[in-house]
């Protein structure tokens, strides 16, 4: 990665997830940067697998490379959504998670936002795109909380 395209994407995902998330997804190795045939951006990815992809929105959609990565470094739980032992098989193929399901979630979450799912032992299930906000995740007993994008595989 070169250091014009790791200056706007650490802004990205800073500006995204808060300050560190960028060293949590771009510090570990040299990650490759694919652009388009304009030259922005595009993907951002890492031996283990895609990391982000950079929207047209000007926002980052996570990979689950990515967001192993994210959940690994921001160690307070940002962007973090909680399930049980019922969910896991379902959101592991990606199937999305619903509110009645969700144990926990981080409040400052806002519909829109992408979110890491997790078990509540702490392995990264997948990640996708908030539907509700991490107060209504807890509040809400129906409804999708999350449009999950990615499954991650059970770890052997």
């Amino acid at each position: 990665m070169d250091d014009e395209d790791r200056a706007m994407l650490t802004r990205v995902a800073d500006y995204q997830w808060g300050r560190g998330a960028a060293g949590a997804l771009f510090d570990d190795g040299d990650p490759e940067v694919t652009h388009t045939s304009s030259g922005r951006p595009r993907q951002v990815l890492a031996d283990e697998g895609r990391l982000v992809t950079y929207a047209t929105d000007g926002r980052f959609t996570l990979g689950v490379a990515g967001g192993r990565r994210l959940h690994d470094g921001l160690s307070d739980g940002r962007y973090s959504v909680v399930v049980g032992d019922e969910s896991e098989p379902f959101v592991r193929e990606e199937r999305n998670v619903f509110a009645k399901f969700v144990s926990a979630a981080d409040p400052a979450i806002r519909p829109g936002d992408e979110v890491v799912v997790t078990h509540e032992r702490g392995e990264v299930l997948a990640v996708g795109r908030a539907e509700l906000s991490g107060e209504g995740m807890g509040d809400f007993e129906t409804g999708m909380a999350v449009f999950v994008r990615d499954g991650a595989e059970e770890s052997a």
